[in-house]
């Protein structure tokens, strides 16, 4: 069934460092291992209504994705919405931030699907499949973040 999922990590970094490379948004390769090429339009450091161009591999197909930023209050929250038209699409995501303390953050990611025409079908499927793979994400980028 289509939803929103989530997951959380607790990074050793500063929460305006964590923030930094978050919305830099071209770092998402060294995370996501879907994302294949990403490129920020415009250049420039990351604003409101900053989109990401992307090609990613979901289920061994390679698609073309456009992120807008549409919520961008450094340094605790990140918001995004898919503007790219696919079988399934992000309605809204983001990043929330909260410092710790003693230089950590705890970043929680969440996504909400839709399905569009036969994606309606296998959003249920796509959405579990990320579901299943966020808490690993959350790790992930906390290795990423940790190692810059």
């Amino acid at each position: 069934m289509p939803g929103q999922f989530s997951g959380s990590a607790v990074i050793d970094r500063p929460i305006a460092e964590v923030f930094a490379f978050l919305a830099e948004g071209t770092n998402d390769p060294k995370f996501s291992p879907r994302v294949q090429e990403i490129r920020k339009e415009p250049d420039g450091p990351s604003a409101l209504g900053t989109v990401f161009v992307s090609k990613v591999k979901d289920a061994g197909m390679k698609t073309d994705r456009r992120f807008e930023l549409t919520g961008f209050t450094a340094p605790t929250t990140l918001r995004w919405q898919e503007r790219s038209s696919n079988l399934v699409t992000v309605t809204e995501g983001g990043y929330d931030l909260e410092d710790l303390g003693n230089g950590q953050t705890k970043v929680t990611i969440f996504n909400s699907f839709a399905g569009h025409g036969f994606g309606k079908v296998i959003v249920g499927f796509a959405r579990s499949a990320a579901a299943k793979d966020v808490g690993a994400m959350a790790q992930r980028i906390k290795a990423a973040v940790e190692a810059s």
